[in-house]
């Protein structure tokens, strides 16, 4: 069963499919530790961790999906992928695609706004025509080399035209071939409703922080008709600020030992990177000369 086929799986049972942003592979382990069962590649969360740079398109193919690799390799659960605008035209949505097969994700997203893109909760963003983006879409599904790989078509239209045209947008995007469409930042229960009714395919919503989004729960995106919600960054921010809080703490005592009951001890890290197991095929394969 490939990724593309468990994700779609997933979306098949009852109930709301939780994804948070896992930045990078140990955060994934973790996710998956606590029972997540997806998790969601962030381009701003790719970006900020491995380069500590804005989300304004910087972050390059190749290393988007390097990224991804690592982290599909240290964890089974299939993984949605933030392709931004596609990194390019109609050519470049291609190789993304291929790209990010290979890398073993389950599905990714690109969205209709303008390179340089934005972060889809500030201002000032603008669109691309839809005939452009439907062609991207076009292009995606015809550049999968797994029928089951997902293609997410985001829309940032709510905030530039307003949420009829987002909806109009939509519809072109599932004609166009998307699997699942992301409404990017609307902004109350009313809205996520509307477009719900307007849309028959699996929908997913953006729980991010400090955005145009007010907080709501899973469950009540899944009253509302969606089918996967993502937290994009919310770990990034939390572990920042954690190492953000020791360092100061350290530079001012000299010592860790206070914060010693907030780490992962040398026995839980090395059962979440399986250090025995590495242990036990370094002996395998080139064992110790017996004295």
């Amino acid at each position: 069963m490939s990724k593309g086929n468990e994700l779609k799986a997933l979306l098949k049972r009852p109930g709301i499919l939780s994804a948070p942003g896992v930045h990078d592979a140990i955060t994934a382990k973790l996710a998956r530790k606590a029972g997540f069962e997806a998790g969601y590649v962030s381009g701003s969360g790719t970006v900020t961790s491995i380069l500590a740079q804005p989300d304004v398109g910087l972050i390059t193919l190749p290393e988007m999906a390097m990224h991804v690799r690592h982290i599909s390799e240290a964890t089974p659960v299939p993984l949605i992928v933030d392709a931004d605008t596609g990194h390019g035209s109609v050519l470049n949505v291609m190789r993304c695609v291929r790209e990010f097969e290979r890398a073993g994700a389950a599905a990714m997203h690109i969205e209709d706004q303008e390179f340089p893109k934005r972060c889809g909760h500030l201002d000032g963003k603008t669109i691309v025509p839809l005939d452009e983006m439907v062609g991207k879409i076009r292009a995606a599904v015809g550049a999968k080399t797994d029928k089951d790989f997902q293609i997410i078509a985001r829309t940032d239209a709510r905030a530039v035209e307003g949420m009829d045209a987002a909806i109009t947008r939509a519809k072109a995007y599932v004609k166009a071939g998307a699997n699942i469409i992301f409404p990017e930042a609307l902004r109350n229960e009313e809205e996520f409703r509307t477009f719900a009714k307007a849309l028959n395919v699996p929908l997913l919503a953006n729980m991010t922080e400090f955005g145009k989004t007010p907080y709501y729960t899973t469950k009540q995106f899944e009253s509302w008709g969606y089918k996967i919600v993502i937290f994009p960054v919310s770990a990034l921010r939390i572990a920042n600020k954690a190492v953000l809080d020791f360092f100061i703490a350290l530079r001012q005592q000299g010592t860790q030992r206070d914060f010693e009951p907030k780490m992962l001890t040398r026995k839980e890290l090395y059962e979440l990177i399986d250090y025995a197991e590495y242990e036990k095929r370094q002996d395998t394969y080139a064992p110790k000369e017996s004295k």
